[in-house]
């Protein structure tokens, strides 16, 4: 499994438009093979940070999907980001 998660940073004036220009990378992801989870979302404290988790099956799943994601306006938007790769061994529930 690996997770993908960390944040962006884009004018807070910008956010709102931005997150609405991604609901179909969200919707294309979700429907991706190999996609357990993909939400992008803002920061309840911070205007300009926007959220990004992402939970996939596989390395290559990943990869598959990467080439699908924001556009290049939207990259443009972005002021900063520090996103990571994860791989996961092993998960259990918390309950």
């Amino acid at each position: 499994m690996v997770i993908v998660a960390g944040h962006l940073l884009v004018a807070p004036d910008a956010r709102e438009a931005y997150l609405a220009g991604c609901v179909t990378v969200i919707t294309q992801a979700r429907a991706a093979p190999g996609c357990l989870d993909f939400a992008i979302g803002a920061d309840l404290t911070d205007p300009g940070r926007i959220n990004i988790f992402e939970r996939w099956d596989s390395q290559e799943s990943v990869e598959v999907f990467r080439g699908s994601g924001t556009s290049a306006e939207q990259n443009a938007e972005i002021a900063g980001a520090v996103v990571s790769e994860y791989d996961i061994a092993g998960t259990r529930p918390l309950t």
